[in-house]
């Protein structure tokens, strides 16, 4: 362990001592690593710490390991940092994310402290039934009510780790002539919509920590938190957690499902919304959220599971229809 970082964790947490129980996981492209650290006799029995490398690593999961990668991968790091320092504490039960303990950096590296969810959201699953389905999107609903109109300073001015404009690589990589003529049409529209939010922006299901009783979620990694139409979340959601058949099946009633969360959580808002025009803006941007993504994939690895057909035809349509 770094000893200058010890030094801090001991300070911020009033430990008498630490120690690195767990490796949780490693970041991606190698950039460092997620562990669990175990405190003695301070307030909190554990805390979870992020450990970043802004160094230029040269593997890459799919050999996107240009220069244009690593620079978007540092800027991710230091918007997730800034995310918890300056936004985090706006979210409430309902939208749950892990509260800052502390950041801490040294040259290229960064260390940013957070609450252990382990203590109250143990489970993390691999597939969910319609009703955790639900949750997540619950908190997501939630999520993009409490940021609505908020301007992302000192976030990505767009989120999501797809957008076009910070995907050039990819984008050139993309064989559909026509999705790749209307690719900046698509971004446009998203991008130009009335009604803009802060988005996740990697609201997979990976990146929710479920309760015991599976009622309840809280959210983590904020690297590509930033503006945005709430869809892209809600589309990139459903798409990490629903075989192709599924989509098609239930794509109506989780909608309807997410739309009524999110008029719910905006009753309590101190501004009117005139929800119905919000809703029907909203409800139009979710197939283009889907296109959105899929030209990523396209571009990124075209024989992603995730290119099925529901998906494509969601595509085509919007084409069609541009």
């Amino acid at each position: 362990m770094n000893s200058d970082f010890k030094d801090y964790l001991l300070k911020v947490t009033k430990a008498t001592a630490c120690e690195e129980i767990e490796i949780i996981q490693s970041l991606w492209s190698d950039y460092g690593r997620i562990s669990r650290y175990q405190l003695h006799k301070a307030s909190l029995n554990s805390v979870v710490v992020k450990f970043i490398s802004l160094n230029q690593v040269n593997e890459h999961p799919r050999g996107w390991n240009t220069e244009y990668s690593h620079d978007r991968k540092v800027k991710s790091y230091k918007v997730e940092t800034y995310w918890y320092e300056k936004w985090s504490q706006q979210c409430i039960n309902n939208c749950k994310v892990p509260e800052l303990v502390g950041s801490f950096s040294e040259g290229n590296n960064q260390w940013i402290v957070l609450e252990d969810l382990n203590v109250n959201f143990p489970l993390r699953k691999q597939q969910l039934n319609l009703l955790e389905v639900k949750v997540c999107l619950k908190w997501l609903a939630n999520f993009h009510a409490t940021f609505l109109f908020h301007e992302p300073k000192g976030l990505w001015d767009v989120g999501t780790y797809w957008h076009l404009k910070t995907r050039p690589d990819e984008f050139k990589n993309i064989k559909n002539e026509e999705l790749k003529s209307k690719a900046s049409l698509i971004d446009d529209l998203l991008s130009q919509c009335k009604y803009q939010t802060i988005v996740h922006g990697d609201a997979k299901l990976a990146n929710f920590c479920f309760s015991e009783n599976g009622e309840n979620v809280a959210a983590v990694d904020f690297q590509y938190v930033g503006g945005g139409c709430g869809m892209k979340d809600v589309a990139y959601f459903l798409g990490s957690c629903l075989s192709n058949s599924e989509s098609e099946l239930y794509q109506d009633e989780l909608l309807e499902f997410y739309f009524s969360e999110l008029k719910q959580s905006l009753e309590s808002s101190t501004f009117f919304i005139d929800f119905e025009e919000f809703e029907q803006e909203w409800r139009k941007m979710y197939p283009i959220a889907c296109t959105d993504f899929t030209r990523f994939l396209l571009g990124w690895m075209p024989s992603h599971q995730k290119i099925n057909s529901y998906n494509l035809n969601l595509m085509n349509s919007v084409l069609s229809d541009l």
